[in-house]
């Protein structure tokens, strides 16, 4: 495997400065970027295991603490195995900092992580790579719609309320969307029902997005996450295969 190089980085924003993990291959090279976009959970070990495993197969990868208006990471002290049925008040905890994240704010973050990544000389010149888990799907799809010039390709697993009612849900983005998109959905999501995942899809057809959409079948919401009772080993590495040959054909 290659060998990595990971570093804490402070990214001036509009509102502040959002602490970031950066992993890139250590040859000292520039490579393809990837902003990858969190899960609830916040960054933290897993998270950042994910970010050196994208570096390892040859990319610059940027993760940021997306609640860093709150603080710096761990917005939020949580156990090494987080289990929100054996510990409700997770939830509790985690609730309004979601609700904070408008649209707006992430669409003005996004602008930050891209400008930080286009400015970096470890990072390939040209547009980058989007990947997002659980929520993390709603901020790449809101950042590929604001900034279609600078997002080649977008993946989103495991994300819910992707299609909703509200006048701010993801998929009215799909008309400025110019990246290529792939998501893996989960066959049992109570966040992204079998509604919501046909309009998801309507709309990108409608809008003629490249795109590729597959529901796993018995993965639950937070397949990908090693380190919650969600974790689907089978679903996990499918998600890998597509993440990676979507990167290849990107870059």
């Amino acid at each position: 495997m290659t060998d990595v190089q990971r570093d804490d980085v402070d990214i001036p924003t509009e509102d502040g400065v959002a602490d970031a993990y950066l992993v890139r291959p250590a040859d000292g090279r520039p490579h393809p970027g990837v902003l990858f976009y969190q899960d609830a959970y916040g960054l933290r070990p897993h998270l950042k295991s994910m970010a050196d495993r994208l570096a390892a197969a040859g990319y610059t990868v940027l993760l940021p603490n997306v609640f860093y208006r709150l603080g710096r990471a761990p917005v939020v002290d949580l156990p090494e195995f987080i289990d929100p049925g054996s510990d409700p008040t997770i939830w509790e905890r985690l609730g309004p900092m979601l609700a904070g994240l408008t649209p707006d704010l992430v669409k003005r973050d996004a602008g930050a992580y891209l400008r930080w990544l286009a400015d970096s000389p470890l990072v390939a010149d040209g547009p980058v790579a989007l990947t997002g888990y659980c929520m993390g799907s709603r901020l790449a799809l809101w950042t590929a719609g604001a900034h279609p010039d600078r997002v080649a390709a977008a993946a989103g697993f495991h994300g819910g309320g992707l299609a909703t009612d509200d006048p701010d849900s993801p998929h009215l983005e799909a008309p400025r969307i110019t990246a290529e998109l792939y998501f893996g959905h989960a066959d049992e999501d109570g966040s992204l029902p079998p509604a919501q995942i046909a309009r998801f899809e309507e709309a990108l057809t409608a809008a003629g997005v490249r795109h590729t959409c597959e529901v796993y079948t018995g993965a639950h919401h937070g397949y990908t996450q090693a380190d919650t009772p969600a974790y689907h080993r089978e679903a996990d590495e499918r998600h890998w295969a597509a993440l990676l040959d979507l990167l290849k054909r990107t870059f």
